[in-house]
């Protein structure tokens, strides 16, 4: 019987033990979250300046669903706003301060959308 990793004993939640000589513990990952549809989204549009070297970056965070759909909804409001950008754990980097182009660009695409921060 092989290890699948060197840490997965760690995700096990209090299981110190089997004696079961078929005994593979299941740690729930069934893969990536299904997408909401972009009406039960609630995303949060922010402007970030930490740890970027002073630079602003406008921050879209709280997208739920699978990293191709978060991908895609980057590259259009990338377009949307003319600039480059990064999407990375589960957030949407836009360069620039592009608030209030992505926040059309969201409530146009029916997505639950609201500024956050000052």
């Amino acid at each position: 019987m092989g290890r699948k990793k060197s840490n997965d004993w760690k995700q096990r939640d209090g299981l110190v033990y089997s004696t079961a000589d078929n005994f593979d513990f299941d740690t729930n990952k069934d893969g990536e979250e299904n997408t909401l549809p972009p009406q039960q989204q609630n995303l949060k549009v922010l402007l970030d300046k930490k740890s970027r070297g002073g630079k602003q970056v406008t921050l879209v965070t709280g997208f739920i669903g699978q990293e191709d759909d978060l991908k895609a909804l980057g590259k259009d409001l990338k377009a949307k706003c003319g600039v480059g950008g990064n999407t990375m754990d589960g957030e949407i980097l836009i360069q620039g301060d592009q608030r209030d182009k992505v926040m059309d660009y969201l409530v146009s695409k029916a997505y639950k959308a609201k500024k956050s921060g000052g």
